[in-house]
């Protein structure tokens, strides 16, 4: 991920975690040295630029305009690439935990969530993780199954782990076997 590609991960974010807060600051986490995000996008399609906006008037429409400016409510600008979805995870004493992972609504059921998770599992592979977290709620079987066909399984419940309505996480955890390494030993 990639600075300008923070507005429509924003937005993904947003449309597939509606009721979670606080929304993640995906410009600090570019620079979290433990995080470690992955986007699916189209080299060929773009962006195109917003339509033109009124000036706002002053008084309450107006700062209502100002703020979703500052919360980056905007699209990106022209001629960046089109974003489907992303992932993201935390890497700590050789665990990897995933953050989030989604695709736009539109695009979903099309392969790009299970292409970010074989992504992500590759990339914490090269880094030498050696388990891989996340907690999914209870009632999304269709990303249970998901996890489970990469072999996580679950290994906890977190009892009212979402705020906004009490639900379950189910803790899922996948272990990665490690690999084997071969040093070159020079004889003398």
């Amino acid at each position: 991920m990639r600075k300008e590609d923070i507005p429509q991960v924003t937005e993904i974010d947003r449309e597939a975690f509606p009721t979670l807060w606080p929304p993640a600051n995906y410009q600090r986490e570019l620079q979290n040295r433990l995080a470690h995000y992955i986007v699916a996008c189209d080299e060929e399609e773009r962006v195109e630029p917003p339509e033109p906006k009124a000036i706002p008037k002053k008084g309450f429409p107006g700062l209502v305009s100002r703020l979703r400016r500052f919360f980056g409510n905007e699209l990106p600008s022209p001629g960046r690439q089109y974003i489907f979805g992303f992932t993201g995870f935390w890497m700590m004493t050789g665990e990897a935990h995933i953050t989030n992972l989604a695709v736009w609504e539109k695009h979903r059921r099309q392969g790009i969530g299970e292409s970010l998770l074989i992504a992500l599992i590759d990339l914490a592979t090269e880094l030498d993780v050696r388990f891989i977290t996340l907690e999914v709620r209870a009632s999304n079987t269709a990303a249970q199954s998901l996890y489970s066909k990469y072999g996580f399984t679950q290994v906890g419940v977190r009892h009212g782990y979402y705020t906004d309505n009490r639900e379950d996480g189910v803790l899922m955890s996948l272990e990665i076997s490690p690999q084997p390494r071969f040093r070159q030993t020079s004889s003398g």
